[in-house]
């Protein structure tokens, strides 16, 4: 190429000539631009004979100690999954919708719903994984009823983990929600006459850190262990166990498009085998719920709950 370079820089200016040789860099150019497409297409046919497949899997707890044992038994199935990892909550969806990630793991059927009617998407649940408690922490008190009249607790911000963390609130006797709450309750809903604490809506990934500034704060589980919380010191957590508690059933999802994918459901397979299953229950210090529902059930919650949020903004 560089031979042809300074051939074409030491050309007299003869039209004539100038075309015969433009021509066949044009020929060369050609040649050799179907040397790398045959190079890239029998690359991919070696990939295709050897049988492996790559799959790209967003978390935001690529730090869990289970990733390990779950890539390697991947690995033995041919599948390489290559683990991306997301520092909050609202870049994975985005993420998997715009095809830079096959699937996500790291977020319950009401996050994924709420996203999908905000966006207009149709991000899908393929595989349940489980449910684990949403608890209170404070490092100045040592129970609920330490916490002062007028204490300030923080809570997730986002739409879903906020309404949830008041509801847990509202079962600890430190808030009163009218009309009781639901899934979509919001800090306006507070009844701050009969609320014995105001709350101070912070990003998820911040709520450990709120701590210190803070009467107590409503963490998630992965940020509570990123952070070095012990759920068994947690102050007050929700039910895992309770029916109440099926919107908050993680999954593993995928573009609808690809619900039904083979490589993707074998993941979701050996998701659930033991020897990942116990490490994600030592992760959670035994917190998690493991759930096992079949992938038509978790669609039906998701439209149950499409059609509360839906009804909510009409």
């Amino acid at each position: 190429m560089a031979e042809q370079e300074n051939t074409l820089s030491g050309l007299p200016e003869k039209p004539k000539r100038n075309r015969g040789l433009l021509i066949g860099i044009a020929v060369v150019v050609v040649v050799a631009i179907a040397a790398v497409v045959v190079l890239f297409a029998t690359r991919g046919s070696d990939n295709a004979a050897d049988g492996r497949t790559t799959v790209r899997i967003g978390t935001t707890e690529a730090g869990a100690e289970y990733w390990s044992t779950f890539r390697d038994l991947a690995a033995q199935q041919n599948i390489d999954l290559q683990v991306v990892s997301f520092s909050d909550y609202t870049q994975a969806n985005p993420a998997l919708s715009q095809s830079r990630i096959d699937l996500n793991l790291f977020q319950h059927l009401l996050f994924l719903t709420n996203y999908n009617v905000a966006n207009n998407d149709t991000l899908t649940p393929i595989a349940s994984t489980y449910i684990v408690p949403l608890s209170l922490y404070s490092r100045k008190h040592a129970g609920v009823a330490d916490i002062p009249t007028g204490g300030t607790i923080a809570i997730p911000n986002d739409p879903t983990n906020q309404a949830r963390a008041l509801l847990v609130l509202q079962k600890a006797n430190l808030i009163v929600l009218k009309g009781g709450g639901n899934v979509l309750s919001t800090p306006a809903e507070i009844d701050k006459d009969r609320s014995k604490v105001t709350v101070t809506p912070v990003d998820a990934a911040q709520t450990v850190a709120s701590l210190p500034s803070v009467d107590g704060s409503i963490v998630n589980n992965n940020f509570a262990l990123n952070g070095g919380l012990d759920p068994s010191k947690a102050l007050f957590a929700d039910n895992p166990a309770d029916p109440s508690a099926e919107p908050y059933i993680n999954a593993i999802v995928a573009r609808a498009a690809d619900k039904d994918n083979a490589v993707y459901a074998k993941v979701a397979q050996i998701y659930k085998d033991p020897r990942v299953a116990e490490k994600v229950k030592a992760e959670s210090k035994n917190t998690a719920v493991l759930v096992d529902r079949p992938a038509a059930d978790l669609t039906a919650i998701a439209a149950r709950l499409a059609d509360t949020i839906r009804a909510s903004r009409s």
